[in-house]
């Protein structure tokens, strides 16, 4: 078991192509798909083609087809079929046909009625095979020199182009029309800037940004520096003893944990993973404590003997009333705490430790709070310092050390610390907030969205970099910015100003998120663990249906690596340069293990990655 390459297909072959094969109707392919295939180009394709002496045009792509006059947007319409099987390959569904934008109120409305501006939204149509409404989820992607888009719908499909300015038209109005389904304004500069502000234009403009902070060394050198990891090869598997993985608890020191729907099984760490040492915490009546819900987010705290366990409330709702600490040493619950303000139970919807390490200091007392319009920090001890008793029959009130209740709608949705407790929020508008560990009442630095809700938020120790996931991709935000007497500083510490660099998109290809499934998103993306001074994360990981799916992080910055050669440059850069982990059952987590486990003959500590029914451990192969 072990990653494979992102992958573009196979080829895209008229060859063996027969008159059944044009009737093939795109329902068909869906269940055809399976997993990985290679990668050959167009050019590849037209090249064998003319080798076969089939009756083609000397330069195809460069020449318009006599069929093609009178045919406006004329293209050629691929379908990709056969998954990850031995017979994957592609195949001409529409030798010519035709493309158009046009706006519907409904998806399946006829295509005639003229709707004004406000009214409905965009959709492509190809031919009479493709109608489908223009967004991310089309995974679309751009091959400028092959003057190509691959995009998914119920299907993998390529659309090729006659030239250079038609392939550019295309492209022009596919983002114009999604900036205007997104934010239902027009693409012009002004609402750009609007939307984004001034701040931003490289986000908007990707060709005017100053890349200076990406790293600039060509791939060869980024070779010699660091040991491209080649596979993930399986190290342990076992399964839980109940079953029913909700959450994974990876400590740093001799133990990490497994919670699930009835305890929480203790694992022992080891230089090439994880597995069981027998012990298992039994919940009360196979829940925890008087809680009707299973806990589902675990925080590691007081060098890793005590974990706070928080659940949704009874209706489902992402929102907890309070927090169970359970000893891991006794293996009891020791107390039920509630959040409080000023009186007024309140609630949260995450929690997590007060800095990136923190969960190591055997005296730790407090812990970060969220909710969709607070960010504060709860402190196990009174007012005065005094470790609360828990001897009484009534909850104990956490107390609100610091934070902010915002009035307007923040809708925070996830954070995450650095090592020096800086805290790096996410919401669901897609916006990503930086804060210092000193003020939570207003952020530092606020990027703005690109039109899809932050489901997760990381950041390195250092605090250099910042990972959003959303469902459909991974955006990379440098902090780094030079301020006005020439110091670097983050965006953490100060405002970054203008001319903010732009940052990078880690996608998958279209092929890739077709086989993980239309109903699979991406989640939970994490930089491996580091809690030292001076060292560097090596690589980033997320997880979508069952695929773990991991990016070198050196590869990613790298502004001369090969994945983003070709590219549009008016679109954000996007690295599809990835190893996949494939699990045979939706994967609950993926995360590396801290540093600390990372074996000389690896270039990265194991990863871990928890399914339902399995816990298995990978390490890295150079």
């Amino acid at each position: 078991m072990g990653g494979a390459h992102s992958r573009e297909g196979l080829e895209l072959s008229e060859s063996e192509y027969s008159s059944e094969e044009e009737e093939l109707e795109f329902d068909n392919y869906e269940n055809k798909a399976q997993s990985e295939v290679g990668t050959v180009t167009l050019d590849e394709v037209d090249s064998r083609l003319r080798e076969l002496k089939l009756k083609y045009q000397k330069d195809s792509m460069d020449s318009l087809p006599k069929s093609k006059a009178g045919v406006g947007n004329g293209v050629k319409l691929y379908l990709h079929i056969g998954g990850n099987t031995p017979k994957a390959k592609w195949v001409v569904s529409e030798k010519l046909t035709s493309y158009k934008f046009v706006k519907k109120l409904r998806i399946d409305d006829e295509d005639g009625d003229e709707l004004g501006f406000g009214d409905g939204f965009w959709v492509l149509m190809v031919g009479k095979k493709i109608n489908v409404k223009v967004s991310i989820d089309l995974q679309m992607k751009f091959f400028g020199d092959q003057r190509r888009v691959d995009f998914v719908d119920r299907g993998v499909w390529a659309l090729r182009f006659f030239s250079d300015v038609e392939y550019r038209s295309f492209v022009t109005k596919f983002q114009d029309y999604l900036f205007e389904n997104v934010y239902a304004l027009r693409a012009t500069e002004e609402n750009k800037v609007k939307v984004y502000g001034k701040e931003f234009i490289g986000w908007v403009k990707p060709e005017e940004s100053d890349d200076s902070v990406w790293e600039k060394a060509d791939d060869d050198l980024w070779k010699q520096r660091q040991r491209e990891t080649k596979d993930w090869l399986k190290e342990f598997e076992e399964s839980t003893p109940v079953g029913g993985i909700q959450s994974l608890a990876l400590g740093a020191l001799d133990n990490s944990f497994l919670v699930s729907d009835h305890g929480v099984q203790v694992v022992k760490n080891f230089g090439h993973g994880i597995h069981g040492k027998g012990v298992f915490v039994k919940f009360e009546d196979g829940k925890l404590g008087s809680n009707s819900a299973t806990p589902k987010k675990p925080l590691l705290m007081r060098g890793e003997t005590n974990m706070m366990l928080m659940s949704p409330s009874i209706d489902s709702k992402p929102h907890a009333t309070g927090v169970q600490q359970l000893d891991m040493e006794t293996g009891n619950i020791v107390t039920q705490w509630k959040f409080g303000k000023d009186g007024t139970p309140i609630t949260m919807r995450d929690i997590t430790s007060d800095s990136k390490g923190s969960q190591l200091d055997p005296s730790e007392s407090t812990f970060l709070g969220l909710d969709d319009n607070r960010l504060c920090q709860w402190d196990m001890r009174d007012r005065k310092g005094i470790v609360q008793s828990i001897a009484s029959s009534n909850s104990p009130v956490l107390h609100w050390t610091q934070g902010h209740q915002f009035t307007r709608g923040t809708n925070f949705q996830c954070f995450a610390t650095a090592g020096d407790g800086s805290i790096v929020v996410g919401s669901a508008d897609g916006k990503i907030r930086l804060y210092s560990k000193s003020s939570m009442r207003q952020a530092k630095t606020a990027f703005p969205g690109l039109g899809s809700a932050i489901t997760s938020v990381d950041v390195t120790y250092d605090g250099k970099w910042v990972l959003g996931t959303t469902d459909t991709y991974l955006i990379l935000i440098s902090t780094l910015f030079t301020d006005k007497d020439g110091k670097t500083k983050t965006g953490f510490s100060g405002r970054m100003g203008h001319k903010i660099p732009a940052p990078r998109l880690l996608k998958l290809t279209p092929l890739d998120s077709h086989l993980a499934g239309a109903t699979n998103k991406f989640h939970a993306g994490h930089f491996s663990w580091v809690t030292e001074s001076g060292k560097q994360e090596k690589h980033l990981v997320a997880t979508v249906g069952k695929f773990s799916v991991v990016w070198n992080f050196q590869q990613v910055k790298n502004s001369g690596h090969g994945c983003y050669q070709n590219q549009n440059e008016q679109q954000l850069k996007s690295c599809y340069c990835y190893k996949i982990v494939l699990k045979d059952e939706s994967i609950i987590e993926s995360r590396f293990m801290h540093d600390n486990y990372q074996v000389k003959d690896s270039p990265e500590a194991p990863l871990v990655v928890a399914t339902p029914l399995k816990v298995t451990s990978f390490t890295a192969k150079t």
